[in-house]
């Protein structure tokens, strides 16, 4: 394919968007965001720049304006259809204008339109948004610039507006990023990691309360932006009081003075350790064709289809005996190992991970609806709660078909879910574990899933929270009323979070509490937060642009719940209401600019310009992966277009071999339109060729674990002891004669193989380990002490017996 210099979409149009540059404030765990990016029309007619792009889905968009020609444009926020039916007229009448959308069917993908912009001009445009910071695992607070937009498979009858998003043609994304981040916090900071390259964290403060980092120089925006941010304590329960706004309407949220509260449950060490032997565990893993693309842009990363695989072979050794469980495959179809959950065995065990051995991504497009409902429609069973884990890469376009699926069967169970790869929908991943009482986890670039699977996996197995309620202590002139809907669960160390709106007049000085209350392990637990009513003076409305969101996105909920068209038209209206009054969008709603001081109306045909994002397609990826359930057919120069898209995180040139397959080639030999016609004269059938990466060696810690029983024990064997580093016949002469049970003897040797070499994976393992003591404990006599001895000395280990808890 003939390349051309200079910025150009596939189709070798010209790209107006020059750059982008970000400004992020963060204090605490909010972060205030202010997006940048400068348009300049180099053609000789007027053009329309369309850039539909990604957003965490939790974002309060507040601000959109424009700067053109030295005239500030504020955009002013309307119903949706107001908006766009002002921008086309402005449009056709030859002014200048800027629209700005949320999707329809999903809240983290946004459209930006720049309308005539005339030959040789200059745009600005910014917008502005707050955000909440998720608390990981390890106390870090994560910040995520998406930059990645995979096209969201639409079933058949449904619209995308991520469909008309184009994609940078061979990786190179036409267009900079800059990227400042200031961060305050009183606890004090300590570092802060990137997967992009960071100029040295500076302290702008002795105390290091306040810190400043930049993006280094020279970065493409062709992945997800994530920054880690530690703080030098952990997270404390607190409240933020802030003021309402003078000049609003009276009695309207934005008058009104917002709370946001911040709890940290802990929960006592007992009732962290009695872990749960029942439940009926389903694993959905998506099966579709973009799950064979790597997980992050690097060229050697692994797939995400096999990562999820490594990963269900973990979580199935992990499993309590007793419990019950099944998994399925979903793609344009779904099918399941089991037809329905069954009693988790030795027998039913090996039967799984053989199968898991051989799932592929091979079922088509990203239709999730269809096995939930057959999952759903199954009934649970009594004394095992059912616990449902769902992996995907989250390129779903029925976004809010699929969360209030989950919401209407939440009562029958709790759903985690996991975010493979970048570019997943946060809309997706956060919405169905909100909705089913779960846990999100997004796993991208070097991130390993199975960490944040097992601590999913700890929070399924700990005893449920009961019987949530908050209650107020405030000045008899105060009444409190809730922003956020009802906390529906609660886990160890994680952030819950509520916004209020308080009414009322009192003291400055007055003070006021909040009990959050909650049944754990049959025993009734209080968490008291006090706070006074003095405003903190640097927040700004922060806190109530997140809470205006918050509650539209309950009413907008809601709306899709109800069945009588009165009472949807009437939460619309109200949501609509809110939106415009906050000044923060919503999926109702629009911001729209028009330069009214344009004395000209700009002359000439205008050009629509669709302005190219960064996709996850590489190695391994089939060509299908678009979004078929069928073979889709593509002309020459489409499947041309197609497979430079697909392929652009290699340097390399690709040709194609015998078994229809893409052979990497040495530079200069490039793919001919001949090859492709070769395939199919007229067409090409751009499913069957799919691109080959050598396979890595496999974890000798999988290894391990994929030998081990159901009931926590393993028995010697050469694979065993290949992992061990010794041979069958070494191991078998080192163990003491008076072993009753050769059994007993392996798995010791293999736990003292994990403690002595994975200790830092021990995370990942920890589960399995406390079932394979559970069964030594069950066998324990003189000869464990005996075994512990021999094995440390067999495997150079110095493991002491209190370490496994022997």
């Amino acid at each position: 394919m003939e390349r051309t210099c200079g910025l150009l979409t596939l189709k070798n149009e010209p790209v107006p968007l020059k750059s982008v540059s970000v400004e992020l404030s963060v204090q605490g765990f909010v972060a205030d965001v202010s997006s940048t990016l400068q348009y300049e029309n180099q053609e000789s007619s007027p053009v329309e720049a369309v850039f539909v792009f990604p957003m965490e889905s939790d974002s309060a968009v507040y601000r959109f304006q424009a700067q053109i020609g030295g005239v500030l444009i504020e955009a002013e926020v309307r119903e949706k259809q107001e908006a766009r039916d002002e921008y086309d007229d402005a449009v056709s009448s030859g002014q200048q204008a800027f629209l700005l959308e949320e999707s329809d069917e999903s809240s983290d993908v946004f459209r930006l339109s720049v309308g005539s912009l005339p030959p040789g001009q200059s745009a600005s445009v910014s917008l502005s948004y707050v955000t909440e910071l998720a608390v990981q695992e390890d106390g870090a607070l994560r910040f995520c610039l998406p930059g990645v937009l995979n096209p969201r498979y639409t079933p058949a009858g449904g619209m995308s507006m991520t469909a008309s998003a184009p994609a940078a043609p061979g990786g190179f994304v036409p267009y900079s990023l800059s990227l400042s981040a200031n961060i305050r916090s009183p606890s004090g900071i300590d570092t802060v990691q990137s997967n992009c390259p960071l100029d040295p964290l500076e302290h702008l403060t002795e105390d290091k309360t306040e810190a400043k980092v930049n993006l280094s120089p020279g970065h493409k925006f062709d992945r997800d932006v994530e920054l880690l941010v530690y703080y030098k304590n952990a997270h404390q329960p607190t409240t933020i009081l802030e003021a309402g706004l003078p000049s609003a309407t009276p009695g309207s949220l934005m008058a009104d003075a917002v709370a946001m509260l911040s709890f940290y449950p802990e929960f006592p060490v007992a009732v962290l350790s009695s872990l749960s032997s029942c439940g009926e565990f389903i694993f959905l893993v998506d099966r579709s064709g973009s799950m064979d693309c790597p997980m992050s842009t690097g060229t050697r990363e692994m797939q995400r289809i096999k990562s999820a695989r490594d990963t269900l072979l973990l979580l199935l050794k992990s499993l309590p005996l007793g419990c019950y469980f099944n998994i399925y495959g979903f793609g344009s179809t779904f099918e399941s190992f089991f037809p329905d959950s069954v009693e988790y065995t030795q027998e039913t065990l090996v039967s799984a991970v053989e199968k898991v051995k051989t799932m592929e991504a091979d079922l088509g497009g990203t239709e999730i609806l269809e096995p939930l409902k057959e999952i759903y429609r199954k009934p649970c069973r009594d004394g095992h709660p059912r616990q449902l884990f769902v992996f995907t890469d989250g390129e779903v376009g029925n976004t809010k078909e699929v969360t209030d699926l989950v919401k209407i069967n939440a009562l029958s169970h709790r759903c985690f879910t996991f975010g493979i790869g970048e570019g997943a929908s946060s809309s997706l991943i956060k919405g169905m574990a909100r909705e089913g009482s779960g846990h999100p986890q997004f796993i991208t670039g070097t991130d390993r899933m199975q960490p944040k699977v097992m601590q999913s996996l700890r929070f399924a197995l700990q005893p449920a929270v009961h019987d949530i309620s908050v209650k107020w202590d405030l000045p008899p002139a105060v009444n409190a009323s809730p922003l956020s809907p009802p906390l529906k669960v609660l886990f160890q160390g994680q952030r819950a979070l509520l916004y209020i709106q308080l009414t009322g007049q009192c003291d400055s000085g007055a003070a006021g509490s909040v009990n959050l209350q909650y049944t754990l392990a049959d025993a009734s637990v209080k968490n008291e937060l006090k706070f006074n009513f003095k405003p903190d003076k640097d927040s700004g409305l922060t806190i109530h642009r997140l809470g205006a969101r918050t509650l539209i996105r309950s009413l907008e909920g809601e709306e899709r719940e109800k069945e009588e068209d009165e009472e949807r038209k009437a939460l619309k209206k109200k949501a609509i209401e809110l939106s415009t009054q906050s000044g923060v969008s919503c999926s109702h709603t629009a911001f729209i600019g028009v330069n009214k001081d344009s004395k000209e109306p700009v002359q000439g045909p205008l050009q629509r310009r669709n302005i190219p994002t960064a996709r996850m397609y590489g190695y391994a990826m089939p060509m299908c992966a678009m979004a078929c359930s069928a073979p889709m057919m593509f002309d020459r120069c489409s499947a041309l277009e197609m497979l430079d898209t697909c392929c652009y995180m290699s340097e390399d040139s690709y040709e194609y071999g015998e078994a229809d397959t893409v052979i990497m080639k040495s530079e200069g030999d490039g793919v001919s339109e001949e090859d492709l016609c070769d395939a199919g004269r007229n067409s090409v059938e751009v499913d069957t060729y799919t691109i080959h990466a050598a396979e890595p060696e496999e974890d000798p810690m999988l290894q391990l674990i994929s030998l081990q029983r159901a009931n926590g024990s393993w028995d010697l064997d050469q694979k065993l002891a290949s992992v061990l580093g010794k041979t069958e016949e070494e191991i078998a002469s080192k163990m003491p004669g008076e072993v009753p049970n050769n059994e007993l003897g392996d798995t010791v040797l293999a736990l003292l193989w994990l403690y002595g070499f994975k200790l830092d994976s021990k995370d990942e393992w920890q589960f399995l380990a406390m079932k394979a003591v559970s069964w030594i404990k069950g066998h324990k006599g003189l000869s464990v002490t005996q075994c512990m001895q021999v094995g440390n000395t067999l495997l150079g280990c110095q493991v002491e017996p209190q370490t496994l808890g022997l």
